[in-house]
């Protein structure tokens, strides 16, 4: 399963809905009919077969989790509100939801992905602005685990 491109479609669905208010389903529809016709994303389009269920899951997973998300994502964006952000870039931060809610994927994955895909549909500025936060959460995320006597 190619969970990068299924995370570009994530992104462009979660686009979608907020732009156009339709629903997670509708959207990942409509994403992925585009990636049929036009093949953009660069994948064979029976491969998007197999990432349609991980995707609707990433979506879905997002829209439960989104006020939840943005809150947590206030701490962490200095001088910034979540409304201000771009659109892709907050879809992308929403996105990394993965850091707090899905544990199969490696927090430093999770970011790697999230700065791949600020760039791909940003500029290199995108990447380390969405780099800064996620690092600073999973930093500071990591400091509240570790013992009180652990300050290595």
């Amino acid at each position: 399963m190619k969970r990068r491109i299924a995370r570009e479609i994530v992104v462009q669905s979660l686009y979608q809905i907020e732009m156009n208010g339709v629903t997670g389903d509708e959207a990942v529809d409509i994403v992925m009919e585009e990636a049929r016709q036009e093949n953009e994303i660069g994948t064979d389009v029976a491969e998007l077969a197999n990432i349609d269920a991980f995707t609707r899951e990433l979506v879905q997973g997002v829209q439960d989790k989104q006020e939840s998300i943005d809150q947590s994502l206030v701490v962490y964006l200095t001088g910034w509100q979540v409304d201000r952000l771009s659109r892709v870039d907050r879809q992308i931060l929403r996105l990394a939801y993965e850091l707090t809610y899905r544990k199969e994927v490696p927090p430093k994955v999770v970011i790697n992905e999230a700065i791949e895909l600020a760039k791909h549909f940003g500029l290199e500025e995108n990447g380390k602005f969405v780099n800064g936060v996620l690092g600073r959460m999973l930093r500071e995320r990591e400091e509240s685990q570790s013992p009180e006597g652990d300050k290595s």
